[in-house]
């Protein structure tokens, strides 16, 4: 009896000794990281083998093992399925987040991250987060407007704008290099660009195959710019950001092999950087053949080397603040996959009969990483959460105050989630709108506003002054949905997106039997946010109809925004033909399929120009077109309106064919440049 009692306490000793280390992995972010220790386990992952571990250890956790299978397959018959909860993340789709009240400028100001000696004013980039500049097709410094143009990138001096002429063309630095993004630093243009892969009868785009380059030139003379940094990481661009001077560019994509060799490597001034396996880390329970490297290159001292850091994670969407960036990954956990055995085995197979028993945690759960951006640039993972739902956008995710805001949904309603600095959650939302899904989102200081659609559109308005108990305060129905909000000031919203009408479909008797909606236009509305328990739209403008749609439905970068100006300008695409939108709660992913199908026949492209205030709402000012349709299919335009830009009193628009200079008071043209011969 006496051996009995002192095996138990054994027994028992080692269950609180595993358990006190199980709390301790979860407390501390850093030993949730680990360093891979050899080529082989590095192999093992790529081939999908990293859970094969010893015949004894299997042995000595079977009893769990069987325990946990057994409560698997009850609380499986118990009727738990798969959660609906699809939905797309267009890509390049960002937003606004952690912008101070009382600073609403949108995308206009008068000085820029990237300033040069210009005293002249011109509009940025629209940005996601105050002084953590973003990559874009088109920038400017006020005297010159850089701009991508096919394989090229053209260089224009604008300094007259009646003459404005192309000061340098920079050529691809590669075969097959496509340039995708620009960033603009002091007297230093950054060219972020993929390379593609080749195959013998064409040029294609291989997802998970391309490269991501990075160019730094030199262009203090803008006549001949001077290639003075560039390197190579093998997998396909994600993002990028530009913080007092320091690059941060993300790619992302699958391990690769090559040679039988799976890829460690990457490119630094033409040489090839192998800093071997030990490179690349993994995050403890996340099992994954993907990788994402994060690099970061200080352009105030270019020639140090870039710091490389890889970590086998998918990045399905990013969020970066001056202080830490944040990856998330979408997984689905649900009763329909296998456990991995290292769930069952081991550490976690002893305390299996602990830790699955929740089995009310099926579908759809976003993953965060959190990373710090250290004094010296350096990028260090900190820490991750879990959370179920999905985000849409960048616009889902916000720092303020320390806080991490996060805005999820699934089929059981949207929410807004917050953690504090270590990544515990300190608060959420109730769940709202059940069976809706979320189409945009917008954090601003104390407030958050929420937008969810399934034959009409609620605006949520949000007090996150409390963080541990955030609360709904109002909400406002109307028809359509915005798929983007813009700040106008600290009490008035602007949301973009689309109108529909709601339609009752009746059976033979007259009964209902359902609601549906049908897209009529794209719609612009401000609202008034200044009683937060009821807000009102005060404005709107509706822009063509079923037909029309906008680059700004899936990236906030095409707005051109002034409030001082009282300037609100977007890209309009119009076509010939309706598009194939079906009648269901989820239209917008119906759209923006639409939008993506190229063989969709449109008349022109052209930028609409309204002035914006609170008295007269929207006014349109005029249209400026860049081309028409020369053919039937849209992918055989010479064309694309790319952006929009002021510099002082004038109206900048580039596509790849033209620049064209317009009166920002009367939208007389100025003068205009053909930058791509026919």
């Amino acid at each position: 009896m006496k051996k009995i009692i002192i095996a138990i306490i054994i027994i028992l000793i080692l269950i609180l000794s595993i358990l006190g280390y199980k709390v301790m992995v979860t407390d501390n972010g850093k030993m949730e990281l680990v360093e891979i220790s050899s080529k082989a386990e590095l192999e093992a992952i790529y081939n999908r083998d990293i859970d094969e571990i010893s015949i004894p250890s299997k042995l000595l956790t079977l009893p769990f093992s069987i325990l946990y299978e057994s409560s698997r397959s009850f609380t499986s018959s118990m009727g738990h399925g798969v959660i609906n909860s699809s939905g797309i993340t267009p890509d390049s789709y960002t937003g606004s987040a952690g912008i101070d009240p009382g600073s609403y400028t949108g995308s206009a100001t008068t000085e820029s991250i990237t300033s040069t000696q210009s005293t002249k004013e011109y509009s940025t980039t629209n940005i996601q987060v105050e002084n953590v500049d973003e990559a874009d097709i088109t920038k400017t410094d006020g005297d010159y407007i850089y701009s991508l143009s096919e394989d090229k990138v053209i260089i224009t001096d604008v300094k007259d704008e009646t003459q404005i002429k192309i000061a340098s063309e920079i050529e691809p630095t590669g075969s097959n290099t496509i340039p995708s993004d620009l960033i603009l630093y002091n007297d230093k243009l950054i060219v972020i660009s993929e390379k593609m892969k080749y195959s013998s009868s064409y040029y294609y785009y291989y997802n998970n195959r391309n490269s991501t380059v990075v160019t730094v030139y030199d262009i203090s003379d803008r006549e001949q710019p001077k290639k003075i940094k560039d390197y190579q990481l093998e997998q396909p661009y994600y993002t990028s950001r530009c913080i007092d001077g320091r690059l941060y560019v993300i790619s992302s994509g699958y391990l690769r092999e090559e040679n039988d060799e799976i890829v460690t490597y990457y490119y630094e001034d033409g040489k090839k950087v192998d800093p071997g396996y030990k490179n690349i880390k993994r995050i403890k329970d996340i099992d994954t053949t993907d990788q994402t490297i994060l690099s970061m290159l200080d352009l105030n001292n270019i020639n140090e080397a870039v710091k490389v850091n890889s970590y086998l994670m998918d990045v399905e969407n990013a969020y970066v603040s001056e202080n830490n960036i944040y990856l998330l990954e979408e997984k689905y956990d649900g009763s329909y996959s296998n456990p991995k055995i290292s769930s069952i085995f081991g550490l976690k197979g002893i305390l299996g009969a602990f830790e699955y028993e929740d089995r009310d945690d099926y579908g759809t759960h976003t993953y965060i990483y959190k990373f710090n951006l250290l004094d010296d640039g350096s990028i260090q993972y900190d820490k991750k959460a879990r959370e179920k739902g999905q985000t849409i956008n960048q616009f889902s995710i916000d720092e303020y105050e320390g806080n991490l805001r996060v805005a999820l949904y699934n089929s059981e309603g949207s929410r807004i989630v917050i953690f504090n600095d270590e990544m515990k959650k300190i608060g959420e939302t109730e769940k709202l709108a059940e069976g809706e899904k979320m189409y945009s989102s917008r954090f601003l200081g104390d407030r958050a506003y929420l937008v969810t659609y399934k034959t009409v559109d609620p605006l949520f308005v949000i007090d996150l002054s409390n963080p541990e108990k955030p609360q709904v305060l109002g909400e406002l129905k109307i028809p359509g949905y915005s798929t983007y909000l813009h700040p106008y000031d600290e009490n008035h919203l602007i949301g973009i997106g689309m109108q529909t009408e709601e339609k009752v479909n009746r059976d033979s008797s007259g009964r209902v039997r359902s609601t549906t909606a049908t897209i009529t236009g794209m719609k612009m509305a401000l609202f008034d946010v200044t009683d937060v328990n009821n807000p009102i739209q005060i404005s709107d403008t509706i822009i063509g109809d079923r037909r029309t749609t906008s680059a700004i439905l899936t990236n906030h970068k095409a707005l051109l925004f002034s409030k001082e100006k009282e300037l609100l300008a977007i890209p309009v695409n119009n076509y010939t033909e309706d598009f194939e939108i079906e009648n269901s709660s989820d239209e917008y992913e119906s759209i923006v399929k639409s939008y993506t199908n190229y063989k969709k026949e449109y008349v022109s492209e052209g930028y609409f120009v309204y002035n914006i205030n609170l008295t007269d709402g929207f006014t349109l000012k005029g249209t400026i077109t860049h081309d028409k349709t020369k053919s039937k299919y849209s992918y055989y335009n010479t064309s694309r309106l790319l952006r929009g830009l002021y510099i002082d009193d004038n109206l900048y628009t580039v596509s790849e064919d033209y620049i064209k200079v317009n009166s920002l008071d009367d939208l007389q043209e100025i003068s205009q440049l053909k930058i791509k011969e026919d």
